[in-house]
């Protein structure tokens, strides 16, 4: 049991998580009063947990990094694994990062993807969406995202969403473009080829001819009107709106203890996903 503690303690320091339910929490260097924390909880679906978290804060040079990322996968562990452990590496050694990030992070995503598909024999089936949110010296969020996890910042108490929900329906021209189709079956959310509920993803090779990995990017300057920032994945978007989930933690002050209320709401309304969760707070 004593090693085990030890084992979850190490995670939590350098910002992993993916098990039955694992939290953590970190703060910034430059200001004390940026922190984040997390939490996760398995769903009820008779598989292992596909959702996968990365929070930490990261000195490069003179600057500080905040680095902030919830990976779903759907068929798949070894590829929202993969992502955690090698994407935000991909990102930073781009040689135009600090010049022309938003670039860069859309070919470090291309990129990603690519080794991916090229490794499919050995991380199997499937695929991952993914959000993923860098703060800049506490100063500048860069929040970039394929699929349905979801970036949401609080200003002066009110939620507006950063991220880009890529759903088969509005994309279906896209879609139908490359080759494929996209199903409405009743009582069923559209589906890319009657089998993927988002239009966008890392992996799923067999349907890669029809599916983009191409994130939607957004920059939002942090300033004096804005309170904190959610990442999650689509177990709470699915039974909360952006604003019902900034109105759940607004009132926390503890980053941590606002992740794991956020989850434990979701779960109160019967959200039976696997549910992840991070929360980046300026005040």
């Amino acid at each position: 049991m004593i090693g085990k503690e030890i084992f979850i303690k190490m995670k939590e320091k350098v910002g992993l998580a993916s098990s039955t339910s694992e939290t953590g929490k970190g703060k910034s260097k430059m200001d004390k009063h940026i922190t984040h924390g997390y939490h996760t909880v398995e769903g009820k679906a008779d598989h292992a947990m596909e959702d996968y978290v990365f929070a930490q804060f990261r000195q490069v040079d003179d600057m500080e990094l905040g680095l902030f990322a919830i990976f779903d996968g759907h068929l798949s562990h070894e590829i929202p694994d993969y992502l955690r452990s090698h994407l935000f590496d991909n990102i930073l050694n781009e040689p135009d990062f600090w010049t022309e990030t938003e670039n860069a992070i859309r070919r470090a995503y291309r990129i990603t993807d690519a080794k991916i598909l090229e490794k499919a024999v050995d991380l199997g089936k499937g695929g991952s969406t993914a959000v993923t949110a860098i703060l800049i010296n506490g100063q500048k969020l860069v929040v970039a995202n394929v699929g349905d996890s979801r970036a949401v910042v609080c200003k002066n108490g009110v939620a507006k969403q950063l991220s880009v929900d890529h759903e088969p329906d509005k994309e279906r021209q896209s879609i139908e473009k490359r080759g494929g189709f996209v199903s409405n079956f009743p009582g069923d959310v559209a589906r890319v080829d009657g089998q993927l509920a988002v239009a966008r993803a890392f992996g799923d090779k067999s349907l890669k001819k029809h599916l983009s990995s191409e994130p939607d990017v957004a920059i939002e300057i942090i300033d004096d009107d804005i309170e904190f920032v959610i990442l999650a994945s689509d177990g709470i978007w699915k039974v909360m709106s952006n604003q019902e989930a900034v109105d759940c933690v607004k009132e926390k002050k503890d980053a941590r203890s606002a992740a794991k209320h956020l989850n434990e709401e979701a779960q109160a309304r019967r959200s039976s996903d696997d549910i992840s969760c991070i929360v980046i707070k300026f005040k």
